[in-house]
């Protein structure tokens, strides 16, 4: 049982037609939902004006694009900082502000960069990733794994909650610079509040592997396990029909005449 999405060309595409697609089917939820884009950072912020529609609608539930695409990868942080630098940066002045818990701050670049071993000392996948990527010694194309969920601090009595993000696998393809693939998992997919900024943090992580390691962007493949056309509070089933009504509208002025 599995839903495929028709390859998209961006992230802004890619959301709408995955939305299309879930929303038709029963209880609006569907499973393993397959979402693949050709170019994951082409108008992926803000500037495009259907990024824009869907993120004005989040902001009258106090959520936003931004603050889902930055729980994956902190933009301005590398911007700002460079790499590594702003790893540092990111645990000293962000994590204890966001951290929720001692088992999870919300933010998957926590998992990415500081996930603990056995003995509690943290490792930053990431970084590793991208530096067996540059090492000229790897030869290997497809082994580089990096590690969401934690059976060690996710398997709980919580009714829901946690992460939902549960495992991304990248992969370089040959050519002259190879391209950079990611494949990623959920377990559970909000559509609404989560997917849009998910896209877009994930085609971020992305470009910061690939220019770190001197490469190129490829496709971008997620998997949801399970998909949800979801309600944000207070939101009511009418109110995501006209989101879908005027992103359309947004989208059919941008097309070539």
């Amino acid at each position: 049982m599995y839903l495929p999405i028709p390859s998209q060309p961006d992230c802004a595409s890619a959301w709408r037609e995955a939305v299309r697609q879930v929303d038709a089917r029963p209880g609006h939820e569907a499973y393993n939902v397959i979402i693949d884009i050709t170019d994951p950072l082409t108008n992926a912020s803000l500037r495009d004006e259907r990024v824009a529609t869907v993120n004005s609608f989040l902001e009258t539930y106090d959520k936003s694009v931004e603050t889902v695409a930055n729980t994956i990868f902190p933009e301005a942080l590398y911007l700002r900082h460079g790499a590594p630098a702003f790893f540092d940066v990111f645990e000293e002045r962000v994590l204890d502000k966001v951290r929720r818990t001692g088992r999870w701050s919300g933010y998957y670049f926590e998992r990415m960069t500081n996930l603990p071993d056995s003995d509690g000392k943290p490792i930053n996948q990431l970084w590793e990733i991208v530096e067996r990527i540059k090492d000229p010694k790897v030869k290997a194309l497809n082994k580089f794994e990096l590690s969401i969920f934690d059976p060690t601090r996710d398997v709980d009595d919580s009714p829901y909650g946690g992460q939902c993000l549960s495992h991304g696998s990248f992969k370089l393809m040959s050519g002259d610079p190879k391209r950079l693939t990611l494949t990623v998992i959920y377990r559970n997919h909000f559509y609404t509040e989560k997917l849009l900024g998910n896209l877009i943090g994930l085609g971020r992580l992305m470009g910061f592997v690939a220019k770190e390691a001197n490469l190129a962007v490829g496709p971008l493949t997620v998997i949801s396990t399970h998909a949800l056309i979801d309600q944000p509070a207070k939101c009511r089933r009418s109110d995501i029909v006209e989101l879908l009504e005027k992103f359309d509208q947004v989208a059919g002025a941008l097309e070539p005449a």
